[in-house]
């Protein structure tokens, strides 16, 4: 037992100060939200289109608008590789959720999505929140960098924000993976055992899109597809940060 205590002497305080202070350093080759510049784009060069894997990039219209859905995106960079001229750029920006899911279309000069919950949930939950997780036929990724937030170097509980057991004690759900055939009616009876009001928030692209399996036939194209949406958390897996920093959005705005 001494040692125990000695060594959890040396170690030290070891929680991140976020938010109250500066973010934890990110790796190296994160990619968060994306930047477009028309002005970089040429317009008849559809390479950066070919190469994505999901169609979350695209060129609409005439004019050939370039816009990157960040709901479909897996943040895997091969369309900013495919583009010289830089029209594409993946920034260190970690604020990566929305409210809407049209917010995540990015476009050039576009302002950054942000996550609006509604005046009268927000009163509900201005001071805790609790969340009951459901895998709906995930790759174990975003539910790893999610449970992540429960350790000691994170501590979510500190924001009164808590994973529970059972849905009949949450105030909603919190989703991952594209929601598979054999996952779809467990979702739903989850969703109709959470007490009204409650709120549904998608991580990752399989919960927002379906990811790499949308238009699969055993998938159903994200959590969309079977319960209503509060909150999209774009990332292939997103980083524990940018989860964390939809947390904090939705219970912070609930309590100005």
């Amino acid at each position: 037992m001494l040692k125990v205590l000695q060594a959890r002497w040396q170690q030290g305080f070891r929680t991140v100060a976020y938010p109250d202070g500066p973010p934890p350093e990110l790796p190296a080759r994160f990619a968060g939200r994306p930047q477009i510049d028309s002005g970089k784009c040429q317009h008849d060069c559809e390479a950066c289109v070919e190469v994505c894997p999901t169609q979350a990039v695209r060129k609409n219209g005439p004019s050939g608008e370039l816009t990157l859905d960040t709901g479909r995106c897996l943040f895997c960079r091969d369309c900013e590789q495919a583009c010289p001229p830089g029209a594409i750029v993946f920034t260190r920006e970690f604020r990566l959720a929305a409210s809407r899911r049209e917010d995540l279309v990015v476009r050039a000069d576009q302002v950054a999505a942000a996550v609006d919950i509604g005046d009268s949930l927000r009163r509900i939950l201005g001071r805790s929140l609790r969340l009951r997780q459901v895998s709906a036929g995930g790759c174990n990724a975003c539910e790893a960098d999610t449970n992540v937030l429960n350790t000691v170097g994170w501590d979510l509980g500190r924001f009164g924000i808590q994973f529970v057991a059972s849905p009949r004690h949450a105030d909603g759900l919190l989703i991952t993976g594209p929601v598979t055939e054999n996952m779809r009616l467990a979702l739903e009876k989850t969703y109709h055992a959470v007490p009204d009001p409650k709120i549904v928030i998608a991580v990752g692209a399989c919960a927002i899109s379906g990811g790499p399996y949308a238009g699969h036939p055993e998938a159903h194209d994200g959590a969309a597809s079977t319960v209503p949406v509060d909150v999209f958390v774009p990332g292939c897996p997103p980083h524990p940060l940018t989860i964390l920093q939809a947390l904090l959005d939705t219970v912070r705005k609930s309590r100005t």
